[in-house]
This record gives structure tokens, C-alpha cells and sequence, in this order.
């Protein structure tokens, strides 16, 4: 993996074409009984592309994904995204397929409506989706189409991965839906659900509700009326919580002085971060950090 300069103490993984196809957007990763790339283990980072793996056996092998850890099941779908904070504390022998697909792949103009899906969107925080035996057959079956077409360039190849990526992620949304509980899109969801992109894209630099409502071209009032509708929460409450999940990654996954976490987070100076956390969370950051790894350590 090739290592991007975000911030050197979490670094970002970026997907490198493999030698085969050249493509620098959209690349499958098989194992059958082998390791994956053991050079970050244990490292803290993040991916900038999306990362679907199908598990078929994976004996034990356990990694977190935020503050979450997972022991990795058979027949089983993990899922991550760009932002997530990635730590994989070991693996052993693995049978596998992954597809990883970066935010350009998706921006392709047949590929547009892909970036709706729940799966892609992931509002509920999941990372894992259980497969009973039809599932596992729909996801093999795919899964061989899309090895088959990804090894055999043409000028096709492109179109024929995209429908059949189309097809696998609207299956798996389906999934979420069911098991994470995810209400039907309504036009006021859809608006929930990009003011989350925003605030993904721009919680260090920008923390009030009309600076959202002026990039999403509404007002700060309907923003907020909506947005309170959706979830039960104010709107500044989404954008407090944004900053308090990159907080708690930062002060879990990384050894970062908090001078050093407040400032990458947008405060003007430490004090004032440890004010903003206590006040959320009820607990200061050093506090926070300490207990928190008190528990999994």
C-alpha cells in the first residue's frame, strides 16, 4: 500500500493498481489459505477507497475499525470506507474476497446513484453483515463474475464491473437495511443524509449550522428543522458528535499529544478542545484516553 501525507501518525492507505490490470480504481484481492500484507499490522490508518471483503473462513484473525474490535466470522461481509480508523492486531490464515473501489470510481457518471446506497452512505455505523446460505450463494455467484471479468481486460471490462458491483452493493444494502434498521429514504432523509456527507468532508474547519445550510443552498432554519425531524437531534448535536468520533480515534488509536489532536481538529489551542470533550463527553481527553485503553488493553 502507498502511504499518503494526511497526518503521519495515522496514515492513509492509498489503493495501488495491481500489475495485472492497471487499474488504479477498482482492484479484487483473493486468498485461499495464505496471509494478507503483514506490513501494518498493528498500525493505526485509514484507506482512501471503499473496501468490501467477503469472509469465507478466517480463523480468528481480530481488527478494529474505530473503537469497535472484531473477531472476523465465516461467511460473513465486513465493510469500511474512507475516514474509518483500520487496526489489524492479527491475522492468520484467510480465505477471502475483496473489492476495493475509490470515491472516483463511484463519481463515473454510470456509477453516480451508487453513492446513495445505505451500504456506501453507512449512516448507522455497521461494519459487519451476516449472510444466511442464500445470501452466501447470491455473493459467491457475483463475486465469481467479477473475478472472471476483472482478469479478462476489454474495452467492456469497465461497464461489466459496474453492473455487477452495482448489483452486489444494492444486495448488501438490502441487508443493512434489514439488519441495521434503516427507514425508507424520504426527501428529508436524503437531505439528513448529505448534510452528514458535509460534515464528514468539513467538521474541523467549519462547526456552525448555517455555514452547512449555505453549502447544501438552504436555510439554516429548514436545515435545522429537518434535520431535528430525522434524528431527534439538533443539528449542532451532529456536528459536536463528528468532532467528538475524530477525537475518540485520535486519542485511542494514536499516541498524539493533545495539543497536537486539538489542533488537527480545528481549535485554536488545547484548553479549549479539553473544555469541547469534557463537555460532550463528560470526560477530559486525557481521561478519556486513559480509561478507554484501560478497558482493551
Amino acid at each position: 500500500m502507498q502511504v499518503l501525507s494526511a497526518n503521519p501518525h495515522v496514515p492513509v492507505y492509498h489503493l495501488e493498481p495491481d500489475e495485472a490490470t492497471g487499474n488504479k480504481h477498482f482492484r479484487v484481492y483473493n486468498y485461499e489459505g495464505s496471509f494478507p500484507n503483514q506490513s501494518d499490522l498493528l498500525i493505526p490508518h485509514r484507506k482512501d477507497h471503499y473496501l468490501i471483503v467477503f469472509i469465507r473462513r478466517a480463523g480468528g484473525t481480530r481488527q478494529w475499525i474505530d473503537m469497535t474490535p472484531y473477531i472476523l466470522q465465516d461467511h460473513t461481509v465486513y465493510f469500511n470506507g474512507p475516514n474509518q480508523i483500520i487496526v489489524k492486531e492479527e491475522f492468520k490464515h484467510l480465505w477471502s474476497t475483496g473489492i476495493a473501489f475509490t470515491n472516483e470510481f463511484l463519481s463515473y457518471q454510470e456509477n453516480a446513484s451508487l453513492m446513495e446506497l445505505p451500504i456506501i452512505q453507512n449512516l448507522q455505523q455497521g461494519y459487519e453483515l451476516l449472510l444466511n446460505e442464500a445470501d452466501i450463494n447470491f455473493v459467491e455467484d457475483i463475486l465469481a463474475k467479477i473475478n472472471v471479468e476483472y482478469q479478462s481486460p476489454s474495452e467492456w471490462q469497465q461497464r461489466m464491473l459496474t453492473a455487477y458491483l452495482s448489483l452486489l452493493l444494492t444486495y448488501l444494502s438490502r441487508l443493512y437495511t434489514e439488519q441495521f434498521k434503516e427507514n425508507h429514504a424520504s426527501v428529508d432523509k436524503l437531505l439528513l443524509q448529505k448534510f452528514h456527507a458535509k460534515v464528514n468532508e468539513c467538521f474541523r474547519e467549519l462547526r456552525e449550522v448555517g455555514g452547512y445550510a449555505s453549502l447544501l443552498n438552504i436555510s439554516a432554519g429548514h436545515l435545522s428543522e429537518v434535520v431535528k425531524i430525522q434524528s431527534g437531534k439538533p443539528a449542532i448535536k451532529h456536528i459536536h458528535e463528528r468532532v467528538v468520533l475524530e477525537a475518540r480515534r485520535l486519542l485511542f488509536h494514536t499516541q498524539n499529544p493533545l495539543k497536537e489532536i486539538a489542533f488537527d481538529l480545528g481549535f485554536a489551542d488545547a484548553s479549549y478542545f479539553n473544555r469541547f470533550f469534557k463537555r460532550e463527553t463528560g470526560a477530559t481527553p486525557a481521561d478519556y484516553r486513559a480509561n478507554i485503553r484501560k478497558m482493551y488493553h
